[in-house]
């Protein structure tokens, strides 16, 4: 698209402003300085669009100047597009594109070069900055450190990058900025916790027991393990409470709604950026064959859109292949849980000898719950690695036609094994630990091993524990590597390429940074952390906080990639996040699901509340009350065991009232919170109802403003007469004045009187020679 009017600042009400930050409305109207706003130079003019028809081009503003016609991302963009379709051998074998040309090894690389160094030399240069170039106003506004707590130039991202990278930034930032309400309500219930803990009845009860409660041995006696002492476990016990009391519930219901909540505003976000950037509704109208498909199919066929005969694939052998690569899925999966099960022998080998050690006996569990973390984390992020290359490799084999079912195919078997590689030994922490164990005389063995056992403080310490080694370890992993990386690979690529020329030329620049991989593990890794801070929120209310001083982090990291590290990429046009958004989605659902069962089954929440009602609301005897008697001549002596169970080893009444209790609480839990879900969802649209008015009222615009002149006149006159201080111009006649009808944001710059624009979609039918895709749109002015 091109600009045809640029918008004035007296339309700045009429058309929602992307621009604009919740947060900087609110400080505005509490009359707060607000230091995160920062007024970045440059800033790209803002215009109204249309589809481009080269028959109106006179229409169109900056059509007399071919040099400056199109910005340097879409003159990339187009000469893409030439390189792309340009035969160079036997079309009929695919060799087709300078893809094929760089994978075959005729070429080293093919990308669009950076405007320039990023680096700013002359620090004067920042009180002119027009000098600066458009790589150095990111850096320098945007990539730097110093700028962590500043709004992201997202116009600016988006006029370097493309709107695909552009919209990746805004999805993280707006994500990073909602984390905040999330994290302060989560530290303030870990707060709660800390200030009640010395009234916890329980815990209380614990460390006064002193020789009261003699605890059946924690693994078999026969091999050496001791009876103990209740009391033995006070400070575990205390610790345990801060994970598991009453706020946690209410935080769990409270992140239930945040997500949903948080993903319905993203849509609204999403749908003011596609407009504003003139991306809504975009979708690629056919895409051309992967050039690695095209190197590799057999056959040749007529495309039934283009009528053009390309490589082609059998679909009926590419669903065999799409089988085989599930069957090879399920296999690493499997491969995963006997990780898992390896993991839990280990955690069942380390705790006997600490069992037996009276020094170490009360942290035993807690020694083998964290050694056994680590050792997960370790396990789950080699198995990481070799999947992701092992599922590029099964995708590339599957053969996909287009780039966008390659996307959404290795998509999707990434994503199905990383949520089984990173969630699945905490589910089984939280649902499946402790079920299985049985009671003195008969315990359940695996590999002639007792089951281990919930701690006496619950599985939900436990689960606290695993969820932050493996949530805060990962987090740690991946940014020690996003640093060092990178850096790595700038070494080797500068050491093999060895360019000695003192005066470089940018390509020579640009050719010694490293290749730019893309947006996939940026997205797979805050989808993942996502799910950490949303699926299990119930048992580690502090998720949310360290998401934030990651996403902070992380934000910059990526744009020093960007901006520095990496060449510099085709941009891509993107209307949303794609996939990721379903997948977001999903794991919203999951959450409510999740949380109402750790809440239900996995705390001590509604145990507490049903002795609460039956017996003593101050929970005076509730651990006695938790304790069975293990049965008679079982044991070398009679000891004490958690459980709700009789004499005989048979469980009480009230266990099977609490666990009545327990599927009703995960019912009425997961209506009420799903109800109040879908009420949000309808009482929040999807885009907002005044900028769906102005989307209609802008296209009927654009429509009038491509029509002939004596069109457009009698549009003009018509506005004039309605409203007689607009639409004048010096010379006496009346122009199309789109902004007090259309709306938008201010350019925010006052000194310039250019006309207003409208961005116009450009067509490869009427393009000419150096013309985009059909579905590109060519920004371009009207007049």
């Amino acid at each position: 698209m091109h600009p045809k009017q640029k918008r004035s600042d007296t339309s700045a009400e009429a058309h929602p402003n992307p621009s604009v930050n919740w947060s900087q409305q609110l400080l505005k109207i509490l009359r707060l300085p607000n230091i995160m706003y920062e007024d970045v130079p440059n800033k790209p003019l803002d215009y109204y669009t249309c589809p481009f028809r080269k028959s109106k081009i006179e229409k169109f503003l900056g059509h007399d100047n071919r040099a400056t016609y199109f910005t340097n991302v879409q003159r990339s963009r187009i000469l893409y597009e030439i390189l792309s379709t340009a035969v160079f051998g036997k079309k009929k074998k695919g060799e087709v594109g300078v893809d094929r040309l760089v994978e075959e090894g005729v070429f080293s690389a093919a990308f669009p070069l950076h405007d320039g160094p990023y680096e700013i030399k002359n620090r004067s240069d920042l009180k002119d900055t027009s000098k600066l170039n458009a790589r150095q106003v990111l850096y320098e506004y945007w990539a730097r450190w110093g700028k962590w707590y500043k709004y992201q130039p997202l116009d600016h991202i988006r006029e370097y990058f493309g709107e695909k990278i552009a919209i990746y930034f805004a999805w993280l930032g707006f994500y990073t900025g909602w984390l905040l309400p999330a994290a302060i309500v989560g530290l303030l219930v870990f707060m709660y916790g800390v200030f009640t803990i010395h009234k916890s009845q329980p815990a209380i009860e614990v460390c006064d027991s002193q020789g009261q409660f003699s605890m059946c041995p924690l693994c078999d006696e026969n091999i050496g393990c001791k009876f103990w002492d209740l009391s033995d476990v006070c400070g575990y016990a205390r610790l345990a409470y801060l994970f598991d009391h009453p706020g946690t519930v209410f935080y769990a219901v409270f992140v239930s709604f945040w997500a949903v909540t948080f993903l319905e505003y993203w849509k609204r976000k999403s749908a003011s950026l596609s407009h504003h950037w003139d991306c809504m509704g975009f979708k690629e109208e056919e895409e051309r064959p992967r050039p690695e498909f095209a190197a590799r199919a057999p056959f040749l066929e007529k495309n039934p859109v283009t009528g053009i005969r390309e490589p082609s694939f059998p679909s009926s052998l590419r669903t065999k292949r799409i089988a085989a690569g599930i069957g090879i899925i399920f296999l690493m999966m499997s491969l995963v849980i006997i990780f898992i099960l390896a993991v839990i022998i280990y955690r069942v080998l380390v705790s006997i000898p600490l069992f037996q050690n009276a020094t170490f006996r009360s942290q035993a569990q807690a020694i083998a719950n964290v050694t056994g973390a680590v050792v997960n984390l370790i396990l789950i992020m080699a198995m990481s690695r070799v999947y992701e290359k092992l599922a590029y490799r099964l995708t590339t084999w599957e053969m996909h036609r287009t780039q966008t079912e390659f996307d959404d195919n290795l998509t999707f078997k990434v994503f199905i094994f990383q949520f089984v590689n990173f969630y699945s030994s905490i589910f089984y922490i939280a649902f499946f630990k402790g079920r299985f164990v049985g009671y003195p005389g008969n315990y359940s063995h695996i590999l002639r091993l007792r089951n281990e056992d919930c701690s006496a403080g619950g599985c939900l310490i436990e689960l606290a524990q695993q969820l932050a080694v493996i949530m805060i370890g990962k987090q740690i992993i991946n940014n020690a590597q996003e640093i060092i990386v990178p850096k790595l690979k700038a070494w080797w690529m500068n050491k093999r390429v060895k360019i000695t020329k003192k005066h470089k030329s940018r390509w020579q620049e640009d050719f010694q940074l490293i290749t730019n991989e893309g947006l996939f593990q940026e997205y797979l890794e805050m989808v993942l952390q996502f799910g950490f801070i949303t699926i299990f929120v119930a048992a580690f209310p502090l998720a949310p906080l360290f998401a934030l001083l990651n996403n902070w982090v992380e934000i910059r990291l990526d744009a020093q990639k960007f901006v520095c590290e990496t060449r510099r990429t085709v941009a891509e046009r993107a209307e949303n996040i794609g996939i990721w958004c379903k997948i977001l989605h999903m794991l919203a659902h999951l959450a409510v699901i999740s949380n109402g069962f750790l809440i239900a089954f996995t705390s001590e929440f509604l145990p507490k509340l049903m002795y609460q009602y039956e017996y003593d609301w101050e929970l005076r005897g509730y651990i006695n009350f938790t304790l069975a008697h293990s049965p008679n001549g079982t044991l070398s002596q009679p000891c004490r065991y958690r459980g709700f169970r009789d004499e005989f080893g048979n469980h009480t009444p009230f266990f099977w009232r609490l666990l009545a209790v327990r599927f009703a609480f995960v019912i009425i839990f997961e209506h009420v919170v799903f109800g109040i879900c879908r009420l949000i969802d309808i009482l929040v649209p999807d885009i907002p109802e005044s900028l769906e008015l102005k989307i209609k009222r802008e296209r009927y615009l654009a429509k009038q403003a491509l029509q002939e002149s004596d069109n457009i006149l009698k549009v003009a006159a018509f506005k004039g007469e309605t409203d007689d201080d607009e639409g004048t111009i010096p010379n006496g006649r009346m122009a199309l004045d789109l902004t007090s009808d259309l709306g938008g944001h201010s350019s925010h710059d006052d000194t310039l009187a250019t006309p207003i624009s409208v961005v116009v979609h450009s067509e490869l039918e009427e393009a000419g020679p150096s013309k985009p895709k059909s579905n590109e749109k060519a920004n371009k002015p009207v007049t």
